[in-house]
């Protein structure tokens, strides 16, 4: 009689079909080699120079953009450990809204000098020791880097938010950051609330419309809805606004019941009575003062018929996000039913009217006097595309608006600030003893990611650009950096190339904490996958 063979070692305690990586070359290695591949795939779009990726995504929607975080969370990354450095990325955009590239450029490139330190024989619990003593050293570096005067900004200087938002918008949309910083700058002013600490990013609407150019873009105090109103009334200056969440219609009552009708006038009556109570409601409405008519849902033949008659402009508005915020731009208050509104539940407008941009009908309410809480940025463009990488420009705009409402302090931009850093860092690893002080050098070269990487994609020579840097930041020039449309090293004070001190702050410290943890794994046990259909994702929702 044959035994089978009995499995042993790992594979008598897990369940057949595992998989069991260990030890540096298949775990550690293969772990880094999945990050450096999704670092490479970043890197080429870093700074302003950065190249476009096309990407489409399992609903064939196609994004050409070079928005690292667009590109990381349409990519769908598998690998668990390129998992990480996605999951730090998304961290540094929620926080910032800015910096998603620089954080898994760097964690890539901290991997990459790990690897060549393992292969050298370092122990990688060796390797995140003088990693976090570097990063440590590095925000207190970062301190010492801060523009003198920074931290006393006036939120509502558009010149000094101007001078802020440049680089986080130029990286973007090169060339164009002088036509769209103003714009952002004066949209984010305008809803600036009394206390800068409590602004709110969603304040400011993006209203993307196909044609004309970028020198086409306006900024409207208030919203700029995309559908026409209901009915003839075009515009009414002075607005007074009802809001009925529910619709404008006869409503169908709770309680079915049957009406038996038995001759013709009764069936007249019947229809003359339902008439009489539409009238009867909207003209309620109209007594209230109101002039404009704002549904969330659908508008009934027979009321449209009496708004018409009683001069009620009617709007419908059928995302709740947007009617919420409509609200919050008009100060009115959501009905749920069809009812005579209390003076204190209207809302009002300087002006609601229909225009026409690029052939689209747009409705736009205008609130230029009141406290404003809403301001739309109106995008012009010929594609889709071009489209929504504006609006991803605008987006980072705003959200380093918000970050600058926190913390206003700012370094040197252009790579100066990285140079200078690898220099102070790589004059402290000589101090130290060790061999923590490998991997505080290996720490303090990979800084030069940045310049490098700002070199090459403006088709520079980066070992000649790197070199200079070093020479003048040497001579004791720290503001100095690269200056991409002339290839040489320039101050960046004159080019006025400035980066929040948080989004460096945030985006280096996140990079540090990716790469340590990717580097502390040493086993990967994968359990075998559950069977049963392949199931595809849920086809994706709409953005609000």
């Amino acid at each position: 009689m044959v035994f089978p063979m009995q499995p042993y070692g790992i594979q008598a305690m897990l369940k057949e079909g595992h998989k069991h990586l260990s030890g540096l070359d298949e775990a550690v290695l293969k772990n880094i080699d999945a990050c450096k591949e999704l670092s490479v795939i970043t890197r080429t779009s870093l700074g302003p120079n950065g190249m476009n990726k096309m990407v489409i995504n399992h609903l064939d929607k196609l994004f050409v953009t070079n928005d690292a975080a667009t590109i990381v969370n349409e990519l769908e990354v598998q690998h668990p450990a390129a998992k990480i450095l996605v999951l730090a990325s998304k961290a540094q955009q929620e926080e910032i809204g800015d910096g998603a590239n620089l954080t898994i450029s760097f964690a890539g490139e901290l991997l990459e000098k790990a690897e060549e330190l393992i292969r050298m024989g370092l122990h990688p619990s060796e390797i995140i020791s003088g990693y976090i003593k570097a990063i440590n050293k590095t925000v207190e570096l970062l301190d010492d880097l801060v523009e003198e005067g920074s931290e006393t900004m006036d939120v509502r200087n558009k010149d000094e938010v101007v001078l802020r938002m440049r680089a986080a918008v130029a990286s973007k949309q090169y060339g164009q950051e002088d036509i769209l910083c103003p714009l952002i700058a004066d949209a984010c002013i305008q809803v600036c609330p009394k206390n800068p600490a409590n602004f709110n990013v969603d304040n400011v609407r993006v209203a993307k419309l196909l044609g004309g150019g970028l020198h086409n873009c306006t900024v409207v105090r208030g919203m700029v809805l995309k559908n026409d109103t209901i009915g003839s009334i075009k515009r009414v200056e002075k607005a007074k606004i009802a809001v009925f969440a529910g619709g404008v219609d006869t409503s169908a009552t709770e309680t079915k019941g049957t009406v038996l009708i038995q001759n013709a006038e009764q069936l007249e009556n019947y229809a003359k009575s339902e008439e009489a109570k539409v009238e009867e409601l909207i003209k309620a409405v109209a007594d209230s003062g109101a002039n404009v008519v704002v549904s969330g849902a659908a508008v009934g033949d027979m009321a449209l018929h009496f708004c018409e008659r009683y001069k009620l402009m009617v709007l419908k508005i059928s995302s709740k996000f947007e009617l919420r915020r409509f609200c919050r731009t008009t100060g009115a208050v959501a009905l749920l039913k069809l009812s005579q509104p209390n003076p204190d539940e209207l809302g009002y407008a300087d002006s609601i009217s229909v225009e026409e941009i690029g052939g689209v009908r747009v409705t736009i309410v205008k609130n230029e006097e009141g406290g404003n809480s809403v301001s739309t940025v109106v995008l012009r463009g010929s594609t889709d595309s071009i489209l929504d990488d504006l609006e991803r420009a605008v987006d980072d705009g705003v959200n380093t608006y918000k970050a600058m409402c926190r913390d206003s302090r700012i370094i040197p931009g252009a790579a100066a600030a990285e140079i200078e850093l690898a220099r102070k860092l790589n004059e402290f690893s000589l101090k130290e003893t060790g061999l923590d002080k490998f991997a505080i050098a290996k720490f303090a070269e990979s800084f030069e990611m940045v310049p490098r990487t700002l070199a090459e994609n403006a088709g520079l020579n980066a070992m000649e650009i790197i070199s200079s840097l070093y020479a003048e930041h040497a001579a004791g020039n720290t503001k100095v950096g690269i200056d991409l449309e002339e290839g040489t090293c320039k101050d960046v004070s004159t080019m006025k190339i400035w980066d929040l001190y948080v989004t460096k702050f945030f985006a280096l410290k996140y990079a540090a904490d990716a790469a340590c943890t990717v580097l502390r794994v040493d086993q990967i046990i994968m359990a075998k996958p559950a069977g049963g259909p392949r199931r595809d994702q849920p086809a994706g929702m709409d953005e609000d």
